[in-house]
């Protein structure tokens, strides 16, 4: 299939090079020529510019930071106008049913171009594996279409037709959401009951053991116990953006947000201390400071091997 890319970050990367190898005719573009590299020596295509890229595609893919970067490089950069009548559109950007809309209306329906959200989850680690999770908005005739695709990229088991279009945006932002305000509980809990003396092993095996368990403190947050890393291949700046799309949803639903604009606060507090790129888990060092001490395990290596054995 003919594909055009658009997006080389530390997730699109990967998932490019997961379509080449596949054996996909893909062609890419980026803001910064050099992330193409990998994808030129494979055998990709380079374009110039969005519309360039979207020149003949049956299929159109955009990883990219924001909404607002999306409508640019589908409006003002032309794709949306360059892309044939027929083609697919699939934005894999964590976006908003509102920015997707708009290039529909200005281009997209005109021209006889449908259009599938497919967001995912699963860090930079899930998106070199070819692991990514895939919650995909769209009409089932189109999913079944694009799913070798969608595989290409994602773990097949979780690559998942969540409902019609603007689905697979919204729930992408509240599982982001439930993500982050599992990150803040978490450091608080860790950080009242080692201020309290209790051991942080202990402690964490206590809560493994009991209702409290959760994805997030059995494995995401391994990372940071092991080895000091508070992931940087996510930046604060795009968490922060993801929290305010979500309390933004919420708030146009007319549902209360109360407990995410708190989450919220906490993050953009460990943005302004740590800096826009810091890594999404930079909420933990607020708590490490309350606590007096990092939160680190006594036996990295052990931690380290359970991580990777998650993975």
């Amino acid at each position: 299939m003919r594909i055009g890319f658009i997006g080389l970050g530390n997730m699109g990367r990967h998932m490019a090079r997961h379509l080449i190898h596949a054996g996909h005719l893909v062609t890419v573009h980026d803001t910064r020529p050099e992330s193409a590299a990998e994808h030129l020596g494979l055998g990709a295509r380079w374009a110039d510019t969005p519309a360039a890229c979207a020149t003949d595609a049956e299929l159109l893919i955009t990883m990219l930071p924001n909404p607002r970067i999306v409508e640019d490089v589908l409006l003002r950069g032309g794709a949306a106008e360059a892309l044939p009548e027929g083609a697919l559109w699939i934005d894999m950007s964590t976006s908003t049913p509102a920015a997707a809309e708009r290039v529909a209306a200005e281009v997209l329906d005109q021209r006889g171009v449908r259009r599938l959200d497919a967001p995912v989850s699963g860090m930079a680690r899930g998106a070199e594996a070819g692991q990514l999770q895939i919650f995909v908005g769209g009409t089932a005739d189109d999913f079944r279409m694009c799913l070798p695709v969608l595989e290409a990229m994602g773990d097949p088991d979780k690559v998942l037709h969540v409902g019609p279009l603007g689905a697979g945006y919204t729930v992408k932002l509240l599982i982001n959401l439930l993500w982050f305000s599992h990150l803040v509980a978490t450091s608080e809990v860790l950080a009242i009951g080692v201020r309290a003396g209790v051991d942080l092993g202990v402690l964490r095996n206590s809560l493994l053991a009991s209702p409290a368990a959760s994805n997030f403190l059995e494995n995401d947050i391994l990372c940071v116990l092991a080895d000091g890393d508070y992931d940087d291949s996510f930046a604060m700046m795009l968490a922060c953006k993801d929290l305010g799309l979500a309390i933004d949803l919420g708030r146009d639903l007319g549902v209360s947000t109360e407990l995410s604009a708190l989450v919220e606060q906490i993050y953009r507090r460990a943005k302004a201390q740590h800096g826009d790129l810091a890594g999404e888990m930079s909420p933990v060092r607020l708590y490490e400071s309350l606590a007096g001490r990092e939160f680190r395990l006594p036996n990295p290596a052990t931690a380290h091997d359970a991580a990777l054995s998650a993975v």
